[in-house]
């Protein structure tokens, strides 16, 4: 080997050794940036509002947006509630609470099955158990008992008629002819089995009413959200993600995050906007499904507070989907839109975060 080859092969190995030092550097540097952030040697701003956090950084705030999350090692957001909005005798309600029926007029396809004779819920739950959907839009069946009471059905009661309900639309689209066509094919099956007389209604008037009701999702089929770009150095994933699940955030199988509402149902979500591989990122994205979220929860505020918590911690900015910087006169802007939605779905009887628009938003 000449002193050519081992000197290009030195500066080679000397490349790759550098290009190695920096990666696990960089990768250092990430990390170390996270904890720094989430360090319990700190103030730590999630636990404040955003105008407190805001005068400790120098910074002042006239934001309308006054509802702000506690995040803490130890808690979640917990969205406030008012007591005008929440006027309820608990002692009187005790023991009346309904179980909302599956099948909803309103946004189903009702198809009435009335039998020979009154028949045992155990039986038609044999018939009907395995049959849960067409194409993608769930089925759904309650029974009529003798005092003409719709109800669940179980297995010891009895029924006079059996009530099929297709869901007419979701965000995927409207029910279609073919998906009719196999809900019809199947229900008459069924029915021969029971000795039941279907009333099925007609397809046109189906088809009609489905995509009446896809027009109003595709009208207010509305999510929002609001990113925080780092203005240095990235964060370490592996690190962020630790640390956002301490504060509160669950894990989701799609690799989201999400801020739960203390019902079970998701307040809001976060994405890390990366890939399995990846081990930095620059920009946290937190998205709220306006429709899927009741209006007494406050999903808007406390997104947002959120989000100025953790660019506040983090050293991040607002910024929208254009990468526009986002003020509080634009989010104030955007929350008054926020409530003339809410009051659009109200008026239309789908009211945000209700079973019926969790449905069809779905």
């Amino acid at each position: 080997m000449t002193d050519l080859n081992l000197s290009l092969w030195g500066a080679g190995c000397a490349v790759i050794v550098g290009v190695i030092g920096y990666n696990f550097w960089q990768e250092y540097k990430a990390k170390k940036n996270v904890e720094r952030a989430f360090g319990h040697n700190q103030d730590d701003v999630l636990m404040k509002s955003d105008k407190q956090a805001a005068v400790n950084s120098g910074n002042s705030t006239t934001a309308k947006v006054r509802q702000e999350p506690s995040l803490d090692d130890n808690s979640t957001i917990q969205p406030s509630y008012h007591a005008e909005s929440v006027d309820v005798d608990l002692d009187k309600t005790v023991g009346i609470i309904e179980v909302p029926l599956p099948v909803d007029d309103f946004i189903d396809c009702v198809i009435p099955m009335e039998f020979e004779n009154p028949l045992r819920g155990d039986k038609m739950l044999s018939e009907i158990q395995s049959f849960r959907r067409v194409g993608n839009k769930p089925v759904h069946f309650i029974g009529i008992n003798a005092d003409g009471k719709r109800e669940i059905i179980t297995h010891a009661n009895s029924y006079n008629q059996m009530i099929a309900g297709v869901q007419l639309v979701s965000r995927s689209g409207a029910l279609n002819e073919l998906e009719y066509s196999e809900l019809v094919m199947k229900l008459r099956e069924i029915a021969d089995n029971l000795n039941a007389f279907p009333d099925i209604p007609d397809m046109k008037h189906v088809m009609d009413a489905g995509r009446d009701l896809h027009l109003f999702v595709t009208e207010h089929d509305a999510q929002l959200s609001v990113n925080v770009q780092s203005k240095g150095a990235p964060w370490g994933i592996s690190t962020l993600l630790a640390a956002l699940e301490k504060l509160g955030f669950d894990a989701r199988p799609d690799g989201r995050l999400a801020m739960l509402d203390g019902d079970g149902g998701s307040l809001f979500t976060l994405s890390t906007n990366c890939g399995v591989a990846d081990q930095v990122t620059s920009r946290i994205t937190l998205l709220l499904d306006v429709p899927c979220v009741a209006p007494a929860r406050g999903g808007f505020v406390a997104m947002v507070s959120c989000a100025k918590s953790l660019a506040l911690r983090l050293g991040g900015s607002l910024v929208d989907d254009g990468n526009q910087l986002l003020n509080d006169a634009t989010l104030d802007q955007i929350q008054e839109q926020v409530e003339v939605f809410y009051s659009a779905m109200q008026a239309a009887e789908i009211p945000a975060g209700s079973i019926r628009a969790v449905r069809i938003f779905s």
